[in-house]
């Protein structure tokens, strides 16, 4: 293996999901430059790095040096020391206060900050707080070359190094020689492939049934992240056989010791065996008893003629409301739990008005949440009242040593008479039961949203479920009101929801398709109409007002491109604008961002659409503001912590669930084949409030409308509530 000593010069390709970087460097001894490529988790230019690894050829880009282990070099020079520490690597040392430390002490600052850090106070803004941080941060990562070197050791590319070392700390080598599985389960991004790869070096044998138990638990969450709730056992077993590479026999009789330890729990179903990771299993069981016990405890009767109601309440707002909705209200008044279901423009939020006018006249009091902060603030513009985030309105809470917990819960339900849940399709599981907890028996819960969305990103499909149990009451909002169909967004989602090919481009509607066939015309189509086009033809701001929305992540149509494009144009470098590399991605001020992964100690959530308001390079923090029900909140990022940020001037269609939008542009290409299915589509189309503009082809428009087999989610939570109805 070639050994060499080199700075990075320029970093030509940086994959965000792998860290995988083609990188241009100059060698420190022969002052030549090349390339290079590997994993890099965390890298910056004018770092210096010992490099081990061969010279390859490229068929295209000539030769390469792929790098298989290496490890951050302290810099000799002046302007290396100052490039390095001004790479943002260390919190508290940004471009500024290392050109200042580097003037100060010259060749010897890092010396300085190790061993004499009390020095540092001697230059200007620098205080002994400040200072002591920066020896602590600069020693942080020197533990983390060590972490990396480990890792190295293995077999394995330290990807995910810095995010090991704050989980663990000190203990990070010891912990992962313990339990080197470990690092699936607790580390974001880790999956049981890096896991299995650094036991196997540690010589766990392939065979082992610590081995199998891990991969089992693993092939179960895969089930989880996509949707299902459980895994059916014949097909855990033979992606098990695949991953594994043991037999059939192993995994059966590891999934039995599983069983009896209560690792998972197994249950037989009419198809065959289903295999639950526990909260999963406890949370179906637990919504499906809470659910079937609010429906049919009594509520606290409302002395009032519901027709009479009715009549005055039309006549107060001067709306007349179709049988539909008036059969809403009747259900709502009579029952413990209710769903209102419909498509746009059939009048859901009129329900929801409605029913808060009648209970609040007799001084009974309303709780109102949404899944998301976009969903929370429309619900609260929609209503005139407050709407918190599900996760708020249950006081959500997150503690080192406890964990996640929610404060408002059964023992301490939420003081409500009634509870309002608006965009339900978007609940998962898990969430759903902690929120039938937290209701208290005698209020009552309107379940409120569109079962013809896309599901929850998270596993169950609990709308759904709930509607198809036929145990509770459920009404189906269909007559779309005459001001909604003047909307061609309106008719066409209905058109699309039932198989119909959508009518396009008539003039001073709202609803239009581009047609392209190249997804480079495509790319450049959108490109013109989000800069210019859109706003130009009736004074939507790129950046607040229009949405892109595509069903993939790659191509040069997906997410991932669509955004590097959309940044160039819409938010472009300026020297009043402070910029911060995480990897190949560049986060500016004023940029678009989404939280990527649930993250519950700073209560932002997967999916959530905030803005960047500020970026420190000098302490290396990324400040974002949230929309959160009524207002707004700040949450900081630390360094590594970015990386659970992406941009979001495009999102996938699944992302933009709950929110809504005046502007959505959307691609339809065949290049998309697999990801056409007109539930997809459905609910791109009514993210958008004004207009909405395709860009695209007829024949993928009609791909997406002919598709309809969304794909099935595993999940008992139906059959649950039907047998705790017969049971109790």
């Amino acid at each position: 293996m070639i050994e060499l000593q080199a700075s990075v010069e320029r970093i030509t390709y940086y994959n965000h999901d792998n860290h995988f970087a083609v990188l241009r460097m100059k060698h420190t001894e022969k002052d030549e430059t090349f390339t290079a490529v590997g994993h890099f988790p965390f890298v910056g230019e004018g770092e210096m790095f010992e490099l081990k690894g061969e010279w390859t050829e490229h068929p295209v880009y000539g030769p390469q040096f792929k790098v298989e282990v290496y490890r951050i070099s302290v810099p000799a020079t002046v302007r290396g020391i100052e490039k390095y520490l001004g790479s943002g690597l260390i919190k508290g040392i940004g471009p500024k206060t290392a050109k200042k430390l580097v003037e100060y002490f010259g060749r010897d600052t890092l010396n300085i900050i190790q061993y004499h850090p009390e020095r540092l106070t001697e230059v200007e803004g620098i205080g002994e707080v400040k200072a002591k941080q920066i020896a602590q941060e600069f020693e942080q990562q020197r533990d983390i070359q060590d972490v990396m070197l480990f890792l190295q050791s293995n077999g394995v590319s330290p990807t995910y190094a810095v995010k090991i070392y704050k989980e663990y700390g000190q203990k990070t080598i010891q912990l992962i020689k313990e339990n080197p599985y470990r690092l699936a389960d607790e580390i974001f991004g880790i999956g049981f492939k890096t896991a299995d790869k650094i036991a196997r070096n540690m010589g766990i044998k392939k065979d082992s049934r610590y081995r199998i138990a891990a991969g089992i638990k693993h092939v179960i969450n895969e089930f989880v992240s996509e949707g299902h709730t459980y895994a059916p056992l014949d097909e855990l077993v033979k992606r098990g056989e695949r991953i594994l590479e043991v037999s059939g026999d192993s995994i059966q009789e590891i999934v039995e010791e599983l069983k009896e330890s209560r690792e998972v729990v197994v249950e037989e179903t009419e198809g065959g065996k289903a295999v639950y990771l526990p909260p999963y299993y406890y949370a179906e069981k637990g919504a499906a008893d809470r659910l079937s016990k609010l429906a049919r405890v009594p509520v606290t009767p409302i002395p009032v003629d519901v027709e009479d109601e009715i009549e005055k309440i039309q006549k107060s707002t001067g709306i007349r409301l179709s049988t539909g909705q008036k059969e809403a209200i009747k259900k709502i008044v009579e029952n413990g739990v209710v769903v209102i279901t419909g498509g746009p423009g059939t009048g859901k939020t009129t329900v929801i008005n409605c029913i808060l006018e009648l209970l609040e006249r007799r001084g009974m009091y309303a709780a109102l949440a949404a899944p998301t902060g976009r969903a929370a603030k429309r619900m609260t513009e929609a209503t005139g009242r407050e709407a918190k985030t599900i996760h708020r309105l249950l006081e959500f809470s997150y503690s080192q040593g406890r964990g996640m917990e929610f404060k408002v819960n059964e023992d301490e339900p939420l003081e409500a008479d009634v509870v309002i849940i608006d965009e339900v399709s978007m609940v998962d599981l898990l969430l759903m039961y902690n929120l039938l907890k937290a209701v208290p028996f005698g209020a009552r819960l309107v379940l409120v949203g569109d079962v013809d969305q896309l599901p929850s990103v998270g596993a169950g499909n609990v709308l759904k479920d709930i509607i198809d149990s036929g145990k509770i009451q459920v009404v189906h909002l269909t007559e779309i009101f005459r001001q909604a169909r003047e909307s061609m967004i309106v008719v066409n989602a209905h058109r699309i929801n039932r198989g119909e090919f959508p009518i396009l481009n008539r003039s001073e509607k709202d609803f239009f398709l581009d047609e392209k066939e190249d997804p480079h015309d495509i790319l450049v189509t959108v490109l013109e109409l989000c800069s210019r086009r859109i706003p130009g033809f009736a004074a939507f701001d790129p950046l607040e007002d229009i949405q892109v929305l595509t069903p993939m992540r790659r191509t040069c149509i997906g997410v991932d491109n669509l955004n590097r494009e959309l940044q160039k144009i819409l938010n472009p470098p300026s020297h009043d604008k402070e910029e911060k590399k995480v990897g190949g991605m560049v986060f500016r001020e004023g940029d678009k961002v989404m939280q990527i992964k649930n993250n519950y100690k700073k209560e932002v959530f997967n999916g959530d659409i905030g803005k960047i308001v500020e970026i420190d390079n000098e302490e290396g923090v990324v400040y974002v503001k949230y929309p959160d029900g009524e207002g707004e909140r700040v949450v900081e990022y630390e360094g590594y912590e970015t990386e659970e940020l992406v941009l979001s001037y495009a999102i996938s269609v699944h992302k933009s669930q709950g929110s809504e939008y005046p502007v959505v542009v959307m691609p339809v290409s065949t290049q998309h084949y697999l990801m056409l299915q007109r539930n997809l589509l459905y609910t791109a189309i009514t993210r958008a409030k004004e207009l909405v503009v395709l860009v695209g082809t007829r024949k993928a428009l009609a791909i997406a409308v002919n598709n309809n087999k969304p794909a099935k989610r595993y999940t008992l939570l139906a059959r649950r509530i039907r047998e705790c109805f017969s049971v109790n």
